[in-house]
């Protein structure tokens, strides 16, 4: 970090905290949430403009650091235990948020990058997966802060109507963890949703989760493709180096060193958490350069595409537990 980063980064950070207490306050909203609409509001007042390469540093390194060291919270035994089992439910979603997303997304004439980053979210981990995407595809930071706030509210309606409507259905603790693991976005939401329908329900959908947040390696790494194909296409240099995404191989590198029990388990689980306030610290910088009036000219539009998307997964994630035998 060099020095004309100090002051933005600081500045981020003092935002960052009182989000993280917040969101532990209220973590159906969560942190990440709080980070954003705290660097929003302020961001409508005058700054000195000695802030703003910090506050573009944190929104963009700080982001991706977050996600290496989430990876210590990662055990692959886990994810080869349930993978099995959820691998094909896991694909199936994948395809549909990502096919709903596209084809939705267009017809609403959305930007591109907006639509990609709400079909990760829903695709795969909500916030972080949005967190990892953003700097592979070079998207916008209002980009991110319309794909995040979208995420967050279908993550709050996700706890309320899951466990009624698995109820409803008659689905069996194994079903409903799958179903909850593999359809809400958010991990907070997942745990919430699962335990609120029972507690086997809410160990496995939380063991699901994770193993679905590992989906970000393949994901980052086709679209680094994707992304530099346009650029050559555009009449650019052919270049996946200078946007492939290392810190995606340093996430899958943490993620070996935790599931090899070389690290003490409350140093990994510290790393893991001091991770998740990264991406808090990256969101308030996020929210800082937000322009609250460009950002609400694009009204309901994406939120619309959210609902597609969400709704899409979870009923893709039933019919494909029902060939199965899951359901």
């Amino acid at each position: 970090m060099k020095k004309e980063h100090i002051k933005g980064t600081l500045f981020a950070l003092a935002l960052a905290i009182p989000a993280y207490f917040l969101g532990k306050m209220y973590p159906i909203m969560g942190g990440p949430v709080f980070g954003i609409l705290l660097g929003i509001l302020v961001a409508m007042f005058p700054r000195p403009e000695s802030f703003n390469p910090g506050i573009a540093f944190t929104g963009k390194k700080v982001l991706q650091y977050s996600i290496i060291l989430l990876g210590f919270e990662m055990n692959l035994f886990h994810v080869l235990n349930v993978g099995s089992q959820s691998l094909y439910v896991m694909i199936f979603t994948l395809l549909a948020a990502f096919g709903i997303a596209w084809g939705v997304g267009r017809l609403l004439k959305l930007p591109e990058d907006t639509t990609t980053l709400i079909g990760a979210g829903t695709a795969i981990c909500g916030g972080s997966a949005i967190a990892a995407v953003a700097p592979v595809i070079g998207a916008k930071d209002k980009d991110i802060v319309f794909s995040i706030s979208t995420i967050f509210l279908f993550n709050v309606l996700a706890v309320f109507i899951f466990p009624p409507l698995g109820h409803y259905m008659n689905m069996s603790d194994f079903g409903f963890g799958m179903w909850a693991g593999t359809a809400i976005n958010d991990t907070s939401s997942v745990v919430a949703a699962g335990y609120s329908y029972s507690q086997e329900a809410g160990a496995y959908a939380t063991i699901v989760k994770l193993t679905r947040a590992l989906m970000i390696v393949p994901i980052c790494l086709a679209f680094a493709v994707i992304t530099a194909k346009k650029k050559k296409a555009e009449g650019g240099d052919f270049n996946l180096k200078s946007i492939f995404p290392f810190f995606i191989l340093w996430f899958v590198v943490a993620s070996v060193v935790n599931t090899t029990g070389v690290l003490p388990a409350e140093l990994s689980k510290g790393l893991g958490a001091f991770g998740k306030f990264c991406i808090i610290w990256a969101m308030a910088a996020i929210g800082l350069n937000t322009n609250l009036a460009a950002l609400l000219k694009n009204g309901l539009r994406p939120i619309f595409l959210g609902l597609c998307c969400w709704f899409g997964v979870a009923v893709v994630s039933l019919v494909v537990q029902h060939f199965l035998g899951i359901f």
